[in-house]
């Protein structure tokens, strides 16, 4: 295990309504009010989009098990952004439900808000982290300096 020590700066509540993509918005954000490393928790509903629901396999490295879903689904979760130099790296982890059925995982690439998702997001200070792709696992992991 590895760590470092920070402390909370700006707090942001953001709101992202019907047909946000959730993670191009948040990227845009992060980028506009540069952001170097946060994390996030949020509530509210996602239209449809793709999870990564673990990997198909453990092993070394993992091929991810990708479930689309649509038609509106209640969400809840925590993320994370770090910068490397692409820019923002958004990880996001989310339950959500509709009817009697529930998905966790991942939340990937173009997942569209439905109606609104709330959202705190707590700046981190004086945290020198980074996300970089790991040569083992192929994954875009943190990487504490």
């Amino acid at each position: 295990m590895k760590y470092t020590k920070g402390s909370i700066g700006r707090v942001f509540l953001l709101k992202f309504e019907d047909d946000d993509i959730l993670i191009d918005k948040l990227g845009l954000f992060a980028k506009k009010e540069r952001i170097k490393a946060a994390t996030m928790i949020f509530i509210g509903a996602l239209k449809k989009g793709e999870l990564v629901t673990g990997p198909r396999k453990p092993v070394i490295p993992p091929l991810p098990n990708k479930v689309n879903f649509k038609d509106g689904w209640e969400v809840m979760g925590i993320g994370t952004i770090f910068v490397n130099a692409k820019g923002p790296q958004i990880h996001i982890h989310g339950s959500m439900g509709k009817k009697s059925k529930v998905l966790t995982g991942c939340v990937r690439g173009k997942s569209k808000v439905f109606l609104v998702i709330e959202a705190v997001v707590l700046e981190l200070k004086g945290i020198k982290a980074t996300k970089e792709i790991d040569p083992q696992t192929g994954l875009n992991l943190l990487k504490i300096i």
